[in-house]
């Protein structure tokens, strides 16, 4: 078991199948040594969504659990990016993060909730989690999810 696998299991996470694209893209590419994840969704390992927009039922904890999730989904892709082998992950570069919110919300809020991956990536990767970001809110995500990010790492050839 190498040092990022242990470290998942020393965090009590079990890692998703990669979520699979729901329309005409592909879940990663790998350029050189960066990888350019796709936005991934708020779903459980379960398959659940999490769903609900900031300021209209969903709290800032929940949107930090759906935040969360689709950093277990961004580390799956990882892995399936580095063939299997998360050491090769040598930088978390970049997190873009959008919450559903409404008009009404605190913009404050936004960026507390991205914190789920923010915290996760850091969790998980150390001092090499620590990255760049953007945290926006917006209307609407796709399949009414509270949460999306995407993101880009770097990696060891």
């Amino acid at each position: 078991m190498n040092t990022i696998d242990r470290r998942l299991q020393e965090l009590g996470l079990t890692l998703p199948e990669p979520v699979a694209p729901v329309a005409n893209y592909v879940p990663y590419v790998v350029t050189n040594n960066q990888v350019f994840i796709s936005g991934q969704v708020s779903i459980t390992a379960d398959g659940d969504l999490i769903t609900g927009r900031l300021g209209e039922g969903l709290t800032v904890e929940r949107g930090q659990e759906a935040a969360r999730a689709c950093g277990l989904n961004l580390i799956a892709q990882m892995k399936a990016a580095c063939g299997g082998d998360l050491t090769r992950v040598k930088r978390v570069v970049k997190l873009g993060g959008f919450v559903c919110s409404d008009f009404k919300s605190t913009a404050l809020d936004i960026p507390k909730i991205i914190n789920g991956c923010s915290d996760l990536m850091v969790d998980v990767f150390g001092e090499a989690g620590k990255h760049a970001r953007f945290a926006v809110g917006a209307p609407a995500l796709p399949l009414d999810v509270a949460v999306e990010i995407d993101c880009v790492i770097e990696i060891e050839n």
